[in-house]
């Protein structure tokens, strides 16, 4: 404190009104309040040096193979897509989530299917500010086919499977062993498409699955409880 300057008082925010909470718990509950406003100023620190990476590089236009917007018109026509075909607008960016399907992922991932669940119901919210599409290394039929079975109607689906896209950005190895990744491309004026930002689930040799997180609210809701999220795993059948 500098001499002569006022103290700020901390005034402590109650979130109830529950009459049984003893003075032990308020106290504890006011110390995570004030590590929670921490941890969402840390987090909206690193959403700015996000935005303000320098100019990624130009990518290839990718081809992609993409069946009818209607799940239920069947698969075909099947048509091919270009990466930068898939902006709908000048100065909007594209996110891509790359789904675990195809290749040597013989069966679709449980995670990434739980992440998909959520991206379908928040779809038309994201397309006020952003373009955004599923790729998989799967065939279309077999990758609509799973998306019927889920109810993924308003979702762009993209097979990526005879092109190097997955590879490229990581999710995908020389061998064809899938990884879950999300990616964010921008468009130039002239057309040229550019990477801006991927993100994997393995951030470091300790963390194997914590990268993507953010993305999907069911492991913020586990987190609220006591029992935390612990080592559970979604399942495409429950």
């Amino acid at each position: 404190m500098i001499s002569g300057l006022p103290t700020q008082e901390v005034v402590m925010v109650r979130h109830t009104r529950l009459p049984g909470e003893s003075a032990d718990y308020l106290a504890a509950r006011e110390e995570l309040r004030l590590a929670e406003i921490e941890l969402m100023r840390h987090r909206e620190k690193v959403a700015a040096r996000r935005r303000a990476l320098p100019q990624g590089p130009v990518v290839d236009d990718y081809v992609f193979l993409e069946g009818p917007a209607d799940l239920d018109e069947g698969d075909t026509p099947v048509r091919e897509v270009t990466l930068s075909g898939l902006f709908t607008a000048p100065d909007r960016p594209l996110i891509v989530y790359h789904f675990m399907y195809g290749k040597l992922q013989t069966d679709p991932c449980p995670m990434c299917t739980l992440w998909i669940d959520g991206f379908n119901g928040v779809a038309h919210h994201i397309a006020q500010n952003a373009d955004f599409a599923v790729a998989a290394a799967a065939d279309p039929p077999t990758l609509r086919q799973h998306a019927r079975d889920r109810g993924w109607s308003r979702l762009r689906l993209l097979s990526c499977g005879d092109s190097t896209f997955k590879y490229d950005l990581g999710s995908e190895d020389e061998d064809g062993a899938q990884d879950s990744t999300v990616s964010v491309f921008t468009r130039d004026g002239d057309g040229a498409v550019r990477h801006f930002y991927s993100a994997h689930p393995r951030m470091a040799e300790d963390i194997d699955q914590r990268g993507i997180d953010l993305l999907n609210p069911v492991w913020h809701l586990l987190d609220l409880t006591p029992g935390g999220r612990g080592d559970w795993f979604a399942g495409l059948d429950y």
